[in-house]
This record gives C-alpha cells, sequence and structure tokens, in this order.
C-alpha cells in the first residue's frame, strides 16, 4: 500500500508519466498501471469531479448528446427568472473569455441575456468585434447593444464595429437606405467572415419574443399564419427548423441565416421553460453550435 501511494502521488499529483514513475521503481508500464487502478479500487485514490454549483453536468452532457452539439452548458435551476438570465450570462461571458483566439471576427446579437453577458465580461482575445443586428429601441435603447460590443472590443483591443440603428425599419426602403450608411455598411461587410457569433433565441409570442412584440398585428398574424415558431435576429423559422420567408426580411437590420450557417461557431443564450419549444426549433435548424442554457429549458428538451 505504502508503493501503491507513492506511485499514485507521483502520477497525479506530480503529474510524472507511467515510464518516469516505472523507471524511478523498477516497475514496467503495465505494473505502474495496475499499481494505480488498486489505489483507485482500494480507496487510496478517490477522483471527484466538480463544478461550479452554478453548472449542472448530468444535464448539460444529456442535452449535448441528444442534439449532436459541440457544447451544451446548462446553469442550475432558479424560480428567479432574473438570476437565470443573470448566471447564463455570466456563463457565456466566460465561455467566450476561454474559446475566443487572437485575430477571431466576433459576432454579437442584440438580447437582454447577452447585454448582461456583455456586461460580465472581463477578459478577451484581441479580436475585430461586430455589432450582428440593430437593436429593439422599445425594449432597450439603442447604446445597450451598442455599448456590449465597444465593452468587448475595449477588453480585446480590437476594432469593433457597431450598429447604430433598429433591428426593425417601417419599411425596406429605409432598410436599403440605412445599409448604405457608411458605419452600418461595414459592420455588415463582416458578416461573412465572422468565426464566432453569440445569437438569442426568440419564440412567437409576446412572452417568449420582443420581435413578435415589436411588429403590427398584421404582420404577426400572417407570419403565425406560415407557421412561424421561433426567431433568431428576426430570422424566423418553423416548427421544423425551416426558414420562413416573410416581408419582414426586408425590413430588418441582422446577419442573415445563411451568413450564420457559414459561421464556425455559433453560440445561442437563451433558457426558460417559455422558450424550451423556441430554443428546440432554434436547434432543428442546423446553427447552432453551442447552446447556453438553463435547467428549466433543459428538461424540457432533453427529458430522460
Amino acid at each position: 500500500m505504502v508503493l501503491v501511494s507513492a506511485i499514485a502521488r507521483r502520477f497525479y499529483l506530480d503529474g510524472r508519466s507511467k515510464v518516469e514513475i516505472g523507471e524511478e521503481f523498477g516497475l514496467s508500464r503495465f505494473k505502474v498501471a495496475r499499481a494505480l487502478e488498486t489505489a483507485r479500487e482500494s480507496g487510496i485514490v478517490r477522483i471527484d469531479i466538480r463544478l461550479p454549483a452554478r453548472l449542472d453536468a448530468e444535464l448539460s452532457d444529456r442535452l449535448r448528446d441528444a442534439y449532436g452539439l459541440r457544447r451544451a452548458i446548462v446553469v442550475s435551476a432558479s424560480d428567479d427568472p432574473v438570476h437565470s438570465r443573470q448566471q447564463m450570462g455570466a456563463v457565456a461571458a466566460d465561455l467566450l473569455g476561454e474559446i475566443v483566439t487572437a485575430d477571431d471576427v466576433l459576432g454579437l446579437a442584440w438580447g437582454r441575456t447577452l447585454q448582461v453577458m456583455g456586461a460580465e465580461l472581463t477578459r478577451l482575445a484581441r479580436c475585430t468585434t461586430v455589432q450582428l443586428n440593430g437593436v429593439l429601441s422599445a425594449r432597450s435603447d439603442t447604446a445597450g447593444s451598442v455599448e456590449t460590443v465597444r465593452h468587448a472590443a475595449r477588453l480585446s483591443g480590437g476594432p469593433a464595429y457597431p450598429v447604430y440603428a433598429p433591428l426593425i425599419l417601417p419599411d425596406a426602403a429605409t432598410a436599403r437606405t440605412l445599409r448604405a450608411d457608411p458605419g452600418i455598411a461595414a459592420a455588415f461587410a463582416h458578416f461573412d467572415r465572422l468565426t464566432t457569433a453569440v445569437v438569442a433565441i426568440g419564440g412567437w409570442d409576446e412572452r417568449s419574443s420582443t420581435v413578435f412584440e415589436s411588429l403590427d398585428p398584421a404582420v404577426r398574424e400572417r407570419c403565425t399564419e406560415l407557421g412561424v415558431r421561433a426567431e433568431i435576429s428576426a430570422q424566423l423559422f418553423d416548427a421544423d427548423g425551416a426558414q420562413v420567408r416573410t416581408e419582414l426580411d426586408e425590413r430588418v437590420l441582422s446577419v442573415s441565416a445563411d451568413q450564420l450557417r457559414r459561421v464556425p461557431e455559433v453560440i445561442a443564450v437563451a433558457g426558460g421553460a417559455h422558450k424550451a419549444e423556441a430554443i428546440g426549433v432554434a436547434l432543428k435548424t442546423g446553427l447552432i453550435s453551442t447552446l447556453v442554457t438553463d435547467a428549466a429549458a433543459a428538461r424540457a428538451l432533453a427529458p430522460r
């Protein structure tokens, strides 16, 4: 047991290889491996895997496997939607700090949880930061989304391309005029160069979508009749995850679904049981590679 303990200390605490340990003790690599097995079986070594309390490892694994995602990160359950939003935003900020690398082109969409994420960002590799769409000024002042992009750029030391304009315009002509604005055109020119994009997901009802409540009733009704069940940056999708084309396409200032499809890493941040259907639709689109959500949505999406 003393020998097994010594071998275990060398391997687990000192980070030495089985070959190095074998040379020290005059044992073959296979006998060292057997000693390490004995250390675990006898209780000399106990392996305890712990995540921060706010993360649910089991639900994260289940959700990732169910939808074939690169990553699924599920924050623990909370009865307070504001607290859940804060947790998701903080986790998404940590994730960006880990995966964004030098010279990436990072796109940030509009959303309440994404504004939390922006406020929680504390580190970011030098990259180009681009705003993926205008904002819904009825729910948040325009500077909110712009400031998220500018804050990310200050952290990274790279250039910023904000969009000082609303997401939804009254008509196609106004949208075309704004797209020609030099500042907005400069941001849009980066959409085909994106390497990482962070988006929000909306449902298709007053509670789940700020886009829905920003449209006039006649447009809402037409979209509903066409089968719209979810939206990502005002790109509309039906229950099967297929894109639904409407007049809204010409009235929005936003990255397109086709452009998102070409981005290597698309992170969606959305949660709440009321959004589970919309999140499920978004996952069917094939646009999403990583999902940050909460336990309420994850349980609905990936039941046992």
